[in-house]
């Protein structure tokens, strides 16, 4: 096992993936040959399980070494860092982490022994690879979602916890939670994704954000400049419905939903 996102941040490189929320392994399919370095498939919010995450992963297979298949799981448990890895996840999403003691049982969920405590069934993650459980402690990617206030408050003590690789901005629960919903252009909120970015730095730690083609902090480039590195561009969803409104800006001579004149049938 290989994970050359964690190489790209280590060495301070911006990595940029995407996130899918559609359960079908077409999805990844056409989105791991899009060139992404990595897809985050959230099972969080989207409606499906690791059955369908297994299936999702296996139509990744063909493209695994140049696009890391990833995974948010739906809350910080035992038995879904378990499924999620052992159905090929090379890196694992948590959100709302908000202590160093969650962030500790990350890591020692997501380790094999020694270090860890996870247990040996990795069925499709070591398919094709004997060296996995040589290699997986150091290569399998931990980001702790920083997306409330706590975590914000708490979020040097959980950088500094050996294992912690990157932290991921949630823009919209992070200003909910901070009372200012969707005012990223506000000093409040930026001075904190500030922070957010000095404080992993200070801790080797690579600060993330789901970004977007809006404008304002949230967008890929101006969270780029900013010292963003672990950044989700989009999702499958937006792509799909900014795709299907470009094509409709471009038609001539109709309209969706149009009818016209009242026509007798």
């Amino acid at each position: 096992m290989r994970n050359f996102v964690k190489r790209k941040l280590k060495a301070g490189k911006p990595s940029v993936g995407t996130w899918v929320s559609v359960g079908h392994p077409d999805v990844t399919m056409y989105l791991a040959d899009m060139g992404f370095d990595w897809i985050v498939c959230d099972m969080e919010h989207g409606p499906f399980g690791v059955e369908t995450y297994h299936h999702m992963v296996q139509a990744m297979l063909y493209n695994r070494e140049n696009c890391m298949p990833m995974a948010r799981i739906p809350y910080h448990d035992l038995i879904w860092y378990k499924k999620a890895l052992d159905a090929g996840a090379m890196g694992i999403v948590t959100p709302r982490v908000e202590t160093r003691e969650m962030a500790e049982e990350m890591v020692r969920w997501m380790k094999y022994p020694p270090w860890g405590e996870r247990g040996a069934g990795p069925r499709l993650a070591a398919f094709r690879d004997p060296d996995y459980f040589r290699t997986a402690n150091e290569e399998t990617m931990v980001v702790v979602m920083i997306e409330t206030v706590k975590g914000v408050e708490n979020m040097d003590e959980i950088f500094s916890v050996e294992g912690v690789d990157a932290c991921f901005v949630g823009p919209s629960d992070l200003s909910l939670d901070m009372g200012i919903h969707y005012q990223y252009d506000s000093e409040e909120f930026t001075s904190t994704l500030d922070r957010i970015v000095d404080a992993g730095r200070e801790h080797g730690v690579a600060p993330g954000m789901h970004c977007f083609l809006r404008p304002g902090p949230t967008h890929i480039n101006d969270a780029l400049e900013r010292g963003f590195l672990y950044c989700a561009f989009q999702s499958d969803t937006s792509f799909l419905r900014e795709g299907v409104k470009a094509g409709f800006d471009i038609l001539k001579g109709w309209k969706p939903g149009e009818i016209g004149e009242e026509v007798e049938l």
